[in-house]
């Protein structure tokens, strides 16, 4: 019987980093971040209802989605973000779940949803076990200025639209601490692996 981890953080915690290293370990990942860009592409169903509800100003000329005009929409407009997410996310979800059972077809010991909404989108029901990779706050919100050059403000409230790390960590199965290095995170990763029996 397959394991299916459930691996989530937030936003500038490294869970990228984290899923790249299951990778490195030959444990197939499917990556809702990567679905969530797939879903929008011009000639995609979700693609047409984004596009038909927000209008093309938030298209570039060539007629993909300008994320960042639609991120400045969002991010400070509730009602907007929960539109978005209603018209995106069951894509999402129905591909995710097309994925994960194709790698547990093909005879995979283990599976992990790479999921940033694993909480609030109620994934966790889905998978077996669940990991966050957690930062102390303040290395989050250097990080995701850094990272994606922007103010405090900017930052902070890009921040304060997901679930804290600290609320999700509670809710995990699991935490990995991805304040130290690479390696460091990685040896907590193999000894979850190990503690799980899997590889």
């Amino acid at each position: 019987m397959a394991m299916v981890i459930g691996l989530t953080g937030s936003i500038a915690t490294g869970k990228s980093t984290v899923s790249q290293m299951f990778k490195d370990f030959e444990i197939p990942v499917v990556d809702a971040d990567k679905i969530a860009r797939e879903v929008v592409n011009p000639g995609e169903e979700a693609y047409e209802r984004v596009v038909k509800v927000f209008g093309e100003s938030i298209l570039l000329p060539n007629q993909t989605l300008d994320r960042k005009a639609l991120g400045s929409l969002i991010f400070k407009d509730e009602a907007k973000r929960k539109l978005l997410n209603s018209i995106i996310h069951p894509a999402i979800r129905e591909r995710i779940f097309e994925r994960k059972d194709a790698h547990i077809k093909a005879g995979e010991q283990c599976v992990v949803l790479d999921v940033p909404l694993l909480f609030e989108g109620d994934y966790s029901k889905v998978v077996d076990r669940t990991i966050v990779v957690a930062v102390d706050e303040a290395v989050q919100l250097e990080r995701l200025m850094k990272r994606n050059e922007l103010t405090e403000e900017e930052a902070r409230e890009r921040i304060n639209s997901q679930l804290s790390i600290k609320e999700k960590a509670k809710l995990a199965d699991a935490v990995i601490d991805n304040n130290g290095t690479i390696a460091q995170s990685r040896e907590q990763l193999k000894n979850l692996l190990s503690l799980w029996n899997i590889r």
